[in-house]
């Protein structure tokens, strides 16, 4: 007798998907206020490029640990404990700002923030096979990544509009506010957690604990290694360049408003949520060995940028353009993150799932801050149009390189036969 499959939204999925959404949108209004602050006060994009990746780096460095102590702690006393640290950090900072230098307080709180994050999306995916079953791991990682991408659809719509209006301050009052919900709404919040023995310190624990899922990737999943550094390699030439570039263009090279530069990042939201909704359509189609022809195309989206700010294109033409092009590589790139997670949770054990995860992240991330660092100084002193066709070079060419590797990973993932 064949059983009905359960619902996906189910009472605890859907408290997470929720409380994602609230605390997504108070972070998506937060990172595109920061930054455009910071911005528009220096009007340094080198400064920018810098501050942005010292930003990145402890995301890079906390996403291991946070791996770690979500394959030990109960996931959903993670999620609250840290929306709440969220949420007494940007009230410090709305305190302080004014108070004291603008920019070792934008490093500062930047940084900080980045890191919650880093070690708050462990906890998040390790969460999804314990929420859903697996044969809907596909459609439950879509739907989450549905959700960041609202976020990032709705939060610099907003941010833009509140920002033009009204300055900083009813930004970090709002996004306080977002985090202060998401908090209380996680506490009610029912994970299946089964409680492991710590034995030594806690420095330790960790280090044993990442030891153990570099060897089962070393060991068991080598091909993971192989992916990980191609989408390094991708953060590092044009993701880099598109945190950077895409502010730095709308609001500098173009000349456009601060509601500009939200509809435009709102566009990269937007086809996120697109993104996602087409990965859960497609399910099980969407085909591993297609992701270099994903990465394919989202370089081609960047040489479209770099066309749109060619010399002799008016203004609002380009911001057209640059805004179809960040709806475009965000489609692309979901499909892509939806299909790679789903695959790496069918593949790992429940109790390194949190480790394997923050890894990828980790490792795939790490060129990033290097890559925005660079990127702004190349900003500040070359055409924002040839800098992007440079990245969309560098970028097809790793694009070129991944064929063989996603090809050995849906080859490693893929049934055996019969079954």
């Amino acid at each position: 007798m064949i059983q009905a499959q359960a619902p996906l939204f189910r009472r605890d999925f859907t408290l997470v998907v929720i409380g994602q959404v609230i605390s997504l949108f108070g972070n998506a209004i937060l990172r595109f206020a920061l930054p455009l602050y910071l911005l528009r006060q220096t009007g340094s994009s080198a400064l920018f490029g810098a501050v942005g990746a010292a930003a990145f780096v402890p995301a890079v460095l906390c996403s291991p640990v946070g791996g770690v102590v979500a394959d030990r702690v109960n996931k959903r006393n993670i999620m609250a404990a840290l929306d709440f640290s969220t949420a007494g950090l940007i009230l410090i900072f709305t305190l302080l700002l004014g108070q004291v230098p603008l920019t070792p307080l934008m490093i500062a709180c930047l940084m900080l923030l980045y890191g919650i994050a880093g070690a708050y999306q462990p906890a998040v995916q390790a969460s999804i096979p314990l929420l859903a079953g697996a044969e809907q791991l596909t459609a439950a990682n879509a739907v989450i990544n549905m959700v960041n991408t609202l976020a990032g659809l709705l939060g610099p719509v907003a941010g833009g509009v509140l920002f033009a209006a009204f300055g900083i301050r009813p930004i970090l009052w709002v996004s306080m506010g977002c985090f202060l919900l998401s908090a209380v709404m996680e506490l009610f919040i029912r994970i299946p957690h089964r409680r492991r023995a710590a034995e030594g310190r806690i420095m330790a624990i960790v280090a044993r604990d990442l030891r153990e899922g570099w060897r089962f990737v070393r060991r068991e999943k080598p091909v993971f290694l192989s992916v990980v550094l191609v989408l390094a390699l991708f953060n590092l030439v044009l993701s880099a360049a598109l945190i950077v570039g895409i502010p730095v263009a709308v609001v500098q090279a173009l000349g456009m408003s601060d509601v500009h530069l939200g509809i435009t990042q709102g566009a990269m939201g937007l086809g996120g949520l697109s993104g996602g909704v087409l990965a859960a359509c497609l399910g099980g189609r969407l085909e591993l060995r297609r992701g270099s022809a994903v990465l394919l195309a989202a370089s081609m989206t960047a040489a479209g940028m770099a066309a749109a700010l060619a010399p002799g294109v008016p203004a609002r033409v380009g911001w057209w353009v640059m805004t179809a092009m960040s709806f475009a590589i965000m489609v692309l790139s979901t499909l892509l993150v939806v299909v790679l997670s789903a695959a790496v949770q069918r593949q790992t054990p429940p109790e390194l799932l949190g480790k394997v995860m923050a890894f990828i992240m980790a490792v795939s991330n790490c060129a990033s801050p290097l890559g925005q660092a660079v990127y702004g100084v190349l900003f500040e002193g070359c055409p924002p149009w040839a800098v992007l066709l440079g990245a969309a070079a560098a970028a097809t060419a790793t694009a070129v390189y991944s064929r063989r590797v996603f090809r050995r990973l849906d080859a490693a993932v893929a049934p055996a036969p019969g079954t």
